[in-house]
């Protein structure tokens, strides 16, 4: 068969570890065989990010702006550790971070759900995709740390000169502090990313924070999310038969519980980083977690929404063969490929980024999976396989199906 044509480029953000590893291997048995695949690529290894002083991640970033669909690999974020490791001038932010910041984007994550692996909660027959807020908090927080009496303040110096002041607490002794931020425009990306999401995607949304703790600054979140909603979603949401929610953080952990799912669950930025994995383990996996970075302007960055699996990595180079699950990994590129041939007007390369998920998912219903998956299934004959035996068999149900 003719390799399918593409037009215009995705962004291609290569990664670190084990995954660097999976994301060359899905490219060569899956991808390339099949795909005149044409990407702008930028390595976002932490070695070539170090060499760059992190400009390549900035450069990945306005390169999504440009061209509107981007695929990234896991990365590294360095702890001290890291750094010792691998000889680091300091310690590089998050690239996901900085990506984020740059797009004013919103994380929408969902597990990918196959029969043969049930969710830990009973209640849950559909996805619940966490829309997770993107920026600030306590990701952009400033932090201090005392070892003498005094008293902390929050002070806020206006343009025209008004200063207003806050006691944040006087130490009586040794302590810690930590003052964060968000802004209006950031919130208002996040809730209109949410509300769009679910008009496309039609499903309820909700939203949780802590208004009755944090009278001020949660609260202004869910002012924001009741305004926009208001204004310019409530028809929509009502023509659609969908429903907008807002309650306590606390009290939407517990619907959550005792729902049976398919909905969006918009979270603050903490929050939406906790209960990502929540649901994600309580699905099955981190290894069968999606995520996608919406920007307010309509880019789209897509990405497994796992680490780079160092424990694998590190066996790898010993020699022993890796049994690392891929799927979350080969949904990020099929779900770039979708949106590329949806925006593109190219229904074949849409057309094969479905079939690649089919071809997965039907593969592991059969009983064929990585180890990870067959600990937690309740198929009766199951064939486990290593990675890279793992993406032949997906390759051979993908080549039957097209």
């Amino acid at each position: 068969m003719d390799k399918i044509r593409m037009t215009v480029p995705l962004v291609e953000m290569d990664g670190d570890e084990m995954t660097r590893i999976m994301w060359k291997e899905i490219k060569e048995r899956l991808l390339l065989p099949f795909i005149d695949l044409k990407t702008e690529y930028y390595d976002l290894g932490l070695k070539h990010r170090e060499e760059t002083g992190d400009q390549v991640t900035v450069d990945s970033a306005n390169a999504t702006k440009k061209y509107g669909v981007a695929v990234k690999c896991a990365t590294i974020t360095p702890n001290a550790a890291r750094v010792k490791e691998y000889g680091l001038s300091q310690m590089w932010k998050s690239p996901n971070a900085t990506i984020r910041a740059i797009l004013d984007g919103t994380v929408f994550r969902a597990p990918i759900t196959v029969k043969g692996i049930e969710p830990y909660v009973r209640t849950w027959k559909k996805p619940i995709t966490i829309a997770r807020h993107a920026y600030g908090d306590i990701y952009k927080a400033v932090e201090l740390l005392t070892d003498k009496p005094g008293k902390c303040e929050l002070v806020f110096t206006a343009e025209d000169g008004e200063v207003k002041k806050a006691t944040v607490h006087e130490f009586k002794g040794s302590g810690i502090m930590q003052g964060m931020h968000n802004t209006d425009a950031s919130i208002e990306s996040f809730a209109r990313s949410c509300f769009g999401f679910a008009v496309d995607t039609k499903q309820d949304l909700w939203f949780g924070a802590k208004d009755t703790i944090s009278k001020t600054y949660d609260h202004h979140f869910k002012d924001i999310f009741a305004e926009i909603y208001e204004n310019e979603y409530k028809e929509k949401f009502e023509e659609l038969g969908i429903t907008y929610m807002y309650t306590l953080i606390d009290d939407a952990v517990a619907r959550v519980i005792r729902s049976e799912g398919g909905f969006i669950w918009a979270c603050k930025n903490y929050d939406g980083d906790v209960m990502s994995d929540m649901v994600a383990t309580a699905f099955g996996s981190l290894s069968m977690m999606t995520s996608v970075l919406v920007s307010p302007e309509g880019c789209y960055e897509y990405e497994a929404a796992h680490g780079t699996v160092q424990r694998h990595y590190y066996q790898y180079l010993e020699g022993i063969e890796p049994g690392t699950n891929p799927i979350a990994t080969i949904f990020a590129w099929s779900g770039a490929l979708q949106k590329r041939g949806e925006m593109d007007e190219l229904p074949e390369l849409a057309r094969f980024g479905k079939i690649l998920e089919e071809s997965v998912l039907e593969l592991v219903e059969s009983g064929v999976m990585t180890k990870d998956l067959a600990l937690m299934s309740n198929l009766s004959d199951i064939k486990v396989l290593k990675m890279n035996p793992f993406l032949d068999a997906i390759r051979e149900k993908l080549e039957e199906k097209l």
